[in-house]
C-alpha cells in the first residue's frame, strides 16, 4: 500500500465526531477509556520491573529473546516517536534508531535511567492524548508513511505496548521466581 493509498473504512475519514448524534460524548469516553487503558499498561509494567534487581533487567533467557531493559528501551523509543507532534508529524521520526533500541547496552542495569526515559515518553503520549478533541479522532495521520486516523492510531499503539508489558510480566515473574507478588488476581480465589 502506498502511502497516497488511504484504504477504505466506510467512513468519512474528515468527518468530526460532532457530526454524529452523542459525538462529543462518545469521543470524550473512547478518549477516557484510551487513556485509562494505556494508564494500566504503564502501572502493570512498572509493578513487574519494580520486582526485579537491577541486575536482572539486561538478563536475555535466550537467543532470540529481549531482555526486560531492551523491552522498555523499544516501548520508549516507540512512544517518543509516535506521539511527539503526533498531529502534525509522521510517527516514525528520523532521528529514531529501532533497531538500536534491541541491542544489548551496558547501561541495561541503570534503572534510574531507563525509568526517567519511560516516563518521558510515556508523558509526551499521555500529554498527546489528553490534548485530542472529539474533532481530531478522524484526522488523518501517518506511521511509517501510511494513514491512519487517530483512532486507528490509538488503537495501534495501545495493542503494541500491551505485547511489549505482556512481555515485560513474564520475564519479570521469571526472573523474580518465588520472590514474585502476583499483579491480578491470585489463584483460587
Amino acid at each position: 500500500m502506498t502511502a497516497s493509498h488511504t484504504p477504505s473504512l466506510g467512513h468519512d475519514r474528515a468527518a468530526p465526531a460532532a457530526d454524529v448524534p452523542g459525538g462529543d460524548a462518545l469521543a470524550a469516553a473512547f478518549l477516557g477509556d484510551a487513556l485509562a487503558g494505556l494508564r494500566q499498561l504503564k502501572a502493570l509494567a512498572e509493578s513487574a520491573v519494580a520486582q526485579v534487581d537491577d541486575g536482572a533487567l539486561g538478563v536475555v533467557i535466550d537467543g532470540e529473546a529481549n531482555s526486560i531493559a531492551v523491552l522498555l528501551r523499544h516501548i520508549t523509543g516507540n512512544l517518543r516517536s509516535r506521539w511527539t507532534d503526533f498531529l502534525a508529524t509522521d510517527g516514525e521520526k528520523p532521528d529514531r534508531r529501532r533497531d538500536e533500541e534491541f541491542e544489548p547496552s551496558g547501561a541495561d542495569g541503570d534503572r534510574a535511567r531507563l525509568i526517567a526515559e519511560w516516563d518521558a515518553a510515556w508523558a509526551i503520549c499521555l500529554a498527546s492524548i489528553v490534548a485530542l478533541r472529539p474533532g481530531d479522532l478522524l484526522r488523518t495521520v501517518h506511521i511509517r508513511g501510511e494513514p491512519a486516523t487517530v483512532v486507528e492510531a490509538i488503537g495501534r499503539t495501545t495493542r503494541h505496548i500491551a505485547q511489549h508489558v505482556g512481555q515485560v510480566v513474564l520475564l519479570a515473574k521469571h526472573l523474580a521466581g518465588d520472590r514474585w507478588t502476583t499483579l491480578s488476581i491470585p489463584r483460587h480465589r
